[in-house]
């Protein structure tokens, strides 16, 4: 069933997300010892394939293209990227991705790229120096150039701009009185700024990135700024849990995920979701949490085949 928030555009509402979304309590004796209590937002059961936050920032950048080709960016792995591939598909628009990297050009294409090509994408493959420069408007515009793009409705890395922070309120609001600390893994930071500004007085967000180099605490106040002219709720970063950068899976965050799998029968997506459950298993072992304290963690996304 689509919820009060969804946006008003018939060809989404036809793909009938699921909203509010499923919260489902799990036992984990790592956090019952410490006297918390662990829920999950399950945010990966919204759609089959726009999971989780993808939808939330996703469909009101939908809504508001109207049918326009979408033209966005990322890496090579970008779950993003995916996302705005198969919305495309499923919504009968075309989308074209901007990836860093163009030495990727000509190479064989990785799954999540390939999947891309599958779901009708069209890539272009521009150089890191031109990648780093896309928010500044002439470099924006070359990039759209090369990429045959000028007419597309353009959504920015990782889908967070101030339609989608606004489209992310939800949130925070479905989740209002179910916890007191509500956790969500972080790449751009759009999630978490209108996740907070969803939640009620009295809770409070955690951000946990995914991504080294400390640089989301800027991001996220500017766009709440763009979004609801000023800061929003109460909210903090933890950087501690990027295990040396995105897409970085050593061996010991991949143990910790396939041992929550097995304990709560709960596929765990290892670039975001893995590292938001790790770090509140090792904030509760260092009494981050006060007894009693309830954490919703967002499960933002799953592991895609």
């Amino acid at each position: 069933m689509t919820g009060p928030d969804t946006p008003d555009w018939p060809r989404l509402a036809a793909l009938d997300p699921r909203l509010p979304s499923p919260v489902q309590e799990v036992v984990d004796a790592r956090l019952e010892r410490r006297g918390v209590r662990l829920v999950l937002k399950r945010d990966d059961l919204i759609h089959p394939e726009l999971i989780g936050n993808k939808w939330r920032k996703l469909a009101p950048n939908l809504a508001a293209a109207d049918g326009r080709a979408v033209v966005t960016f990322g890496g090579a792995y970008s779950n993003h990227l995916r996302a705005t591939a198969a919305a495309g598909r499923l919504l009968g628009i075309p989308t074209v991705g901007v990836v860093r990297g163009e030495e990727l050009a000509g190479r064989p294409l990785n799954p999540s790229l390939a999947r891309c090509v599958a779901d009708g994408m069209r890539l272009h493959f521009t150089d890191r120096a031109a990648y780093r420069r896309k928010s500044e408007p002439r470099a924006l515009a070359a990039l759209l150039r090369a990429a045959d793009a000028e007419d597309a409705y353009v959504v920015p890395e990782g889908g967070s701009n101030a339609e989608a922070v606004r489209g992310c309120l939800a949130l925070g609001a479905e989740l209002r009185g179910q916890a007191d600390v509500v956790a969500v893994a972080c790449g751009t930071g759009g999630t978490l700024a209108g996740l907070a500004a969803g939640l009620a007085p009295g809770q409070r967000a955690l951000g946990v990135p995914v991504l080294k180099g400390g640089f989301l605490t800027a991001e996220v106040g500017a766009l709440q700024h763009q979004a609801f002219g000023g800061p929003r709720g109460t909210w903090h970063l933890d950087d501690r849990f990027h295990f040396g950068g995105y897409a970085r899976v050593p061996a010991e965050l991949d143990a910790f995920a396939a041992d929550f799998e097995r304990r709560h029968d709960l596929p765990v997506e290892r670039l975001y979701v893995a590292k938001l459950l790790y770090a509140l298993v090792a904030l509760a072992g260092e009494g981050a949490f006060p007894r009693g304290t309830a954490v919703a963690a967002v499960i933002t996304g799953r592991p895609f085949p």
